[in-house]
């Protein structure tokens, strides 16, 4: 039997965890060809762990029943520090809070309930069928919702992500997140110096550092004012 498996293999710095976060980009495909089948994304994680310990020769280490729950994860991630409170915030200000994200509903849900998130919706690209960024999601939430593209906002740490969202007629507010952003550093300063977003808060900003949705919360609080 081969030795067992490096801890390494579980850092984020390694190749391995970099496969198994980010594997389940190719159905983002699913954005611009509504033929190819659904597949949520838990499907996506499970078939992708099978695949990377398949190629590292380390398939023999765990049963199938055991692979699906590591596959699963994501289901009991730790939030940011400032998510559970700043929704609540928002909540606070008659703002209704709803996620619009491509993992799929049950996946949300024990997200939410693990994490203590008060989300007053709970969206997921498994509604409409597609992932982001197919205007489908965007759209679909905004009709769910029962509002106007103008007046919603789309809260996100990706600004690919916001820049789907405002071309649907949203508004955009980028929370800055580290180690989250698929840009490079040069596409960054581009997209703050172009105004590319309605709100940015940076990783600096805020008090002592960047507070996320807290901050998120201060800024449209003064806004109403």
């Amino acid at each position: 039997m081969p030795p067992p498996p490096s801890p390494t293999l579980l850092r984020p710095s390694h190749p391995f965890y970099k496969d198994f976060t980010r594997n389940y980009a190719p159905s983002q495909s699913l954005a611009a060809n509504d033929h190819i089948p659904f597949k949520t994304v838990d499907q996506h994680h499970h078939d992708s762990l099978i695949g990377l310990l398949d190629s590292n020769g380390l398939s023999a280490f765990w049963p199938p029943d055991e692979v699906l729950e590591i596959s699963r994860v994501w289901h009991f991630l730790e939030p940011w520090p400032d998510s559970s409170s700043g929704i609540g915030k928002l909540n606070a200000l008659g703002i209704q809070t709803c996620t619009l994200s491509n993992g799929n509903l049950e996946l949300l849900t024990d997200m939410a309930t693990y994490a203590h998130l008060p989300w007053t919706h709970v969206f997921s690209s498994e509604h409409f069928g597609a992932y982001k960024p197919s205007p489908k999601v965007y759209k679909g939430a905004v009709e769910k919702l029962g509002l106007k593209a103008e007046e919603c906002a789309m809260v996100a740490a990706h600004l690919g992500d916001l820049i789907a969202a405002k071309e649907c007629g949203l508004k955009t507010i980028y929370v800055e997140r580290e180690m989250e952003e698929d840009l490079q550093a040069d596409e960054i300063v581009t997209a703050m110096q172009e105004g590319w977003v309605d709100i940015w808060v940076g990783l600096q900003d805020g008090e002592n550092g960047n507070r996320g949705f807290l901050e998120v919360f201060k800024r449209l609080q003064a806004a109403k004012q």
